[in-house]
């Protein structure tokens, strides 16, 4: 290509060697600072939910070194995380109002509204928008999978599950609520979930609607999220489990939630097949990056740091990359994920896509 943009990416993560990654381009990335107004949003409202410093904290800066030719600009990772997460939290809190039955509603905002760095919802936004969408058509189903996420969440920490007392830095929701309202609520928030989706989504065709519902219902499913729940739970404790099984349970528990996000904002977005399968092998490398991080950091970290608690894997004998490969090749098998979700992007627009490739590295060097 004419241009060679190169993106540096700085970090004090310590899980990863020092990187400098150089991303090709056709021109310039752009500063990202729109901010949208309530009229723009599916669940307007008057006040601004502000998203927790710590939840949103972006140990990256990029920093470009463009063609003379072009004006100097840069594209601000942490401005725009937390301008979709505003947009988000107040979506979220819309959707969920308070009403009788009081209780079950006060247990879906606790563990909804808690914070967190709105990585799904934001990475359906980022996609609509890359193929030309908009945020306000994208909002439904970003607030969906986010639902779906919290719900997936909250059950995980029940004790006959994972058996987590923190989550965000906060007491997990059946230690607030009960362990009966906890596993209500995260039913009603799924269901919650598809109802948004059906109707609240504007601007479209029914026929992506349903396409959209599809892809939700497949990925939270037993042939997505619940798939690799139930194989995670069967096998603690296998010592034979292997890297294939290991990357099953990953690609299904983690990854699914990661990839429908971007499937589903680049079907509302408007995408042609091709482009909507591109975005979804990018989904896919950097779903299984999330967990290979994930894995990493559980070994590396304090409870303190990741806002839940650390080694829980290694205490309930969990089958890891770092138990399986060793720490060293799973920071190189992360750096590879990294690249090849960064490669099914390079083809786009580069302004538009910078939230992506952004975000493939965030993923990559998060610190929690």
């Amino acid at each position: 290509m004419a241009t060679v943009m190169n993106l540096s990416i700085t970090t004090n993560a310590t899980l990863f060697h020092n990187s400098y990654v150089k991303h090709k381009s056709t021109s310039k990335l752009v500063h990202h600072r729109r901010l949208y107004s309530s009229s723009n949003r599916p669940f307007s409202q008057s006040k601004k939910i502000m998203p927790s410093s710590s939840s949103l904290s972006v140990p990256i800066s990029t920093k470009t070194v463009s063609d003379p030719s072009l004006t100097p600009s840069t594209f601000d990772f942490k401005s725009y995380m937390l301008e979709k997460a505003i947009s988000v939290n107040n979506a979220l809190d819309t959707a969920v109002s308070l009403g009788d039955p009081i209780k079950i509603q006060e247990s879906m905002r606790y563990s909804l509204l808690a914070g967190g760095k709105r990585i799904r919802p934001i990475l359906s936004i980022a996609a609509c928008e890359l193929l030309g969408g908009h945020e306000s058509t994208a909002m439904p189903s970003a607030c969906a999978v986010e639902m779906i996420h919290t719900m997936s969440l909250m059950h995980d920490d029940l004790p006959f599950m994972d058996n987590d007392d923190l989550r965000r830095g906060k007491p997990t929701n059946h230690k607030v609520y009960g362990e009966n309202v906890a596993v209500l609520a995260g039913d009603a928030m799924l269901a919650l979930a598809f109802h948004l989706v059906a109707t609240k989504t504007k601007g479209v065709s029914s026929a992506q609607v349903v396409r959209i519902l599809v892809e939700l219902a497949k990925a939270s499913g037993a042939q997505g999220l619940i798939a690799g729940q139930i194989v995670d739970v069967c096998s603690e404790g296998d010592s034979n489990l292997g890297l294939k099984d290991l990357e099953f349970i990953h690609r299904n528990k983690t990854a699914a939630l990661l990839e429908v996000s971007v499937v589903m904002g680049a079907i509302l977005g408007g995408g042609n097949e091709e482009q909507v399968e591109k975005l979804r092998k990018y989904a896919r490398c950097i779903g299984l990056l999330f967990q290979v991080v994930d894995d990493i950091l559980d070994v590396t970290k304090s409870s303190k740091q990741l806002g839940k608690t650390a080694g829980k894997d290694l205490v309930a004998d969990k089958t890891t990359y770092p138990k399986l490969i060793g720490i060293h090749k799973s920071k190189q098998f992360a750096h590879k994920l990294n690249k090849e979700a960064i490669d099914q992007v390079v083809g786009f627009d580069s302004d538009k896509a910078a939230p992506l490739i952004a975000m493939a590295d965030y993923i990559a060097f998060r610190e929690n």
